[in-house]
């Protein structure tokens, strides 16, 4: 079975939402499916938030793309611009984000949004990329190994 990655029409007429589902790629376009991997909508949640939105769980996707799912034309862009697809392609481990999939925010213009790290991304209210948070400096694990001491030091003493 021959499974792509592709968009399955939501919402009412004229005013389309779509989710990106795993599909075998002989079912008909909103028929039947795999697996629900994401949600796209061109047209913003509403007419106050008009950008529009891509949610994509990158776990899903990366599972999909690793045992051989191929992504329409449509899909891989959107995939672009979430960076699931350069995860792919590097072999890094899929970003959770705190919701559980990856969120970006596209201006309704259609235009790509700027790369990630860049001055026009920090300063457009765009959602940036989920970066994994820092690793632990030195003096902090000198602070969490000293802690351990210190209370077998407390409890070792008589108390009043």
């Amino acid at each position: 079975m021959a499974v792509k990655l592709r968009l399955m029409r939501m919402g009412k007429k004229k005013q389309p939402t779509y989710r990106v589902v795993a599909a075998d790629s002989r079912s008909p376009r909103d028929g039947r499916f795999i697996e629900v991997v994401g949600v796209y909508a061109p047209r913003g949640r509403s007419t106050a938030d008009p950008a529009a939105v891509v949610q994509i769980d990158d776990a899903k996707v990366l599972h999909w793309l690793s045992n051989g799912a191929k992504p329409t034309d449509r899909v891989e862009r959107l995939l672009e611009q979430t960076g699931t697809l350069e995860r792919f392609r590097s072999g890094a481990p899929p970003v959770a984000a705190p919701s559980g999939a990856a969120t970006a925010t596209v201006p309704a213009t259609g235009a790509t949004p700027p790369a990630a790290g860049t001055d026009e991304a920090a300063g457009s209210g765009q959602a940036a990329a989920v970066e994994p948070a820092p690793a632990a400096t030195a003096p902090e694990a000198a602070d969490d190994a000293a802690a351990p001491e210190a209370a077998d030091d407390a409890a070792a003493e008589p108390q009043p």
